[in-house]
């Protein structure tokens, strides 16, 4: 794993048209990026957008982030993996608690079932407050942030290393999507989508609270590729920063974006 910052991937909405994420995935290839990652939701199954880009783009790693174990069990994931041909050893997955009432307990308990799944798979956890984050560095893979600004992450990191250090482990690396959008409709398509997430559930309303910004914020709403990549490398604390692209889910679109925000 490279450095803070020093590694960027490409994320998406599950559920992509494949005559739109094939083109993207090869796009991003020659773009120089090191991983292509999807969402998954209720309305689709972000492995399935993985398998298209691990056909277009076979030399990038890929990676979901993240699936809500109230929704998928560790058995059905590996299914899912199996079915769809993809290969583990390019995969991260990330997991999260969803609409559990005990997440922390949740994650806590399901690692011995992922690992016992899914042996080959790396395994990132979806850590926004304090307590995910010292799990994340104490017993998994890696941590997943989410809607954050630079200094909250650089904040959670130190969080995830001090878990590490609990269990006398290396700390493992963090990744973090960073919501990115370019022109004039950037501040509408942010704000938009952050409203969507700020009162999904009380993970996300008590993420956001601690966070104290104000409303469409969290992320990057460029005039321009200059500046997004400004913004950009003020999230020095990820390894792997995740443009989650916020554009209309054509090729033209999310290339331009893609184009915009590559390393």
């Amino acid at each position: 794993m490279a450095s803070s910052g020093r590694q960027r991937g490409f994320g998406v909405a599950a559920g992509l048209d494949p005559e739109v994420a094939a083109p993207l995935a090869a796009r991003c290839a020659e773009l120089g990026y090191d991983s292509l990652w999807s969402n998954d939701h209720p309305g689709a199954l972000g492995l399935e957008t993985l398998a298209v880009f691990a056909e277009a783009a076979p030399e990038l790693e890929l990676g979901v982030a993240v699936m809500a174990l109230d929704r998928h069990s560790p058995a059905e994931i590996e299914g899912h993996i199996d079915r769809l041909g993809l290969d583990p050893d390019r995969l991260w997955l990330g997991v999260g608690a969803g609409f559990s009432e005990r997440p922390l307990t949740t994650m806590t308990q399901a690692l011995e079932d992922l690992r016992t799944a899914l042996p080959d798979v790396r395994l990132l956890l979806a850590a926004m407050g304090p307590k995910m984050c010292r799990l994340a560095g104490s017993s998994y893979d890696g941590a997943f942030f989410n809607w954050m600004t630079p200094e909250f992450a650089a904040s959670s990191r130190l969080t995830v290393e001090s878990g590490a250090g609990d269990v006398s482990r290396e700390p493992p690396p963090v990744f973090g999507y960073v919501r990115t959008t370019i022109g004039p409709d950037a501040a509408t398509r942010l704000a938009k989508e952050e409203t969507f997430y700020r009162d999904l559930h009380d993970g996300y309303r008590n993420h956001f609270d601690r966070l104290d910004e104000p409303h469409g914020t969290v992320g990057i709403a460029a005039a321009d590729g200059a500046e997004a990549q400004r913004e950009l490398a003020a999230y020095e604390a990820l390894d792997v920063i995740v443009v989650r692209g916020l554009a209309s889910a054509n090729v033209e679109a999310m290339t331009t974006l893609a184009e915009a925000a590559s390393a």
